[in-house]
């Protein structure tokens, strides 16, 4: 039998039956993983903010897709929301394969000096501590089957720290930090952790980084084409679909004319 095909018929088996958690799931790198993971049978539970863009993506997945989709409205902030909703899911829920901690932002480019001290507070409450606590919450699940995938979104800026990223960087540094330890710490449960550090994807991330300037926004993608939101989401469910013994514990993800956090090729002839 054809490697393909024996490859292809092993991702459809691995996957039919997975409960996958997505946080910030309505935008961008979530949403896409949304419909990736729907795409391939999956049950979904989807997390965000906004309750509106949240019901009108799980009234889509389910229609286009037939899926089961449990849509939960909370702020990855609010630690008490986080643990009273997830801590007390519907007993079908339980059993998450897949943990997709995908929730996160970048607000502001200022100089350290003249940086927002309320903006850092918003980021590391959101990338870092959002983070760790939906992953305790949902942890004792995992811990309980001897089995899981936690899949933490980072950003090469998690790799290196570039001017007036002050706050931003030091947020996907300790993302990359926190599943270090948490690969090692999780080992005897048998759990699987993947970081995965995105360069640059045109999605909404500039628009609020920029304060809804969109002309600013949109300068950051000119002239050369970045990721979009499905390559990230194609990725995140290579890594949950490898073999059960194989885990890709970090993978840094950009686009071919971008080398790092610093060096971007832009060529005036491209138009997008």
């Amino acid at each position: 039998m054809p490697y393909i095909f024996v490859r292809y018929f092993y991702i459809i088996i691995n996957s039919m039956t997975k409960t996958v958690l997505i946080t910030g799931a309505t935008s961008g790198i979530g949403e896409a993983c949304a419909i990736k993971f729907a795409q391939e049978n999956c049950s979904l539970i989807i997390t965000g903010r906004r309750e509106e863009r949240l019901l009108i993506l799980k009234k889509m997945l389910e229609a286009q897709y037939q899926c089961k989709v449990l849509a939960l409205c909370f702020d990855v902030q609010k630690k008490e929301d986080v643990f009273a909703t997830l801590t007390n899911l519907p007993t079908e829920w339980k059993n998450i394969d897949v943990l997709i901690n995908n929730a996160g932002l970048a607000l502001g480019r200022d100089s350290f000096e003249d940086a927002d001290i309320a903006e850092w507070e918003t980021m590391l409450d959101t990338n870092v501590k959002g983070l760790m606590y939906v992953t305790k919450a949902v942890l004792p699940f995992m811990i309980e089957r001897k089995v899981g995938h936690i899949i933490n979104i980072g950003s090469t800026a998690a790799k290196e720290v570039y001017e007036n990223g002050n706050g931003y960087c030091a947020s996907k540094h300790a993302v990359d930090a926190i599943s270090k330890a948490m690969r090692i710490d999780l080992l005897k449960h048998n759990i699987k952790v993947t970081a995965l550090h995105p360069g640059a994807v045109e999605t909404e991330f500039s628009l609020v980084r920029f304060k809804g300037e969109k002309e600013k926004a949109d300068a950051v993608y000119n002239n050369y084409t970045p990721l979009i939101a499905a390559n990230v989401a194609e990725t995140v469910f290579y890594c949950t679909n490898l073999p059960t013994h194989v885990c890709i514990n970090e993978l840094v993800l950009t686009c071919t004319q971008q080398a790092n956090s610093y060096y971007i090729h832009k060529n005036q002839s491209i138009v997008k």
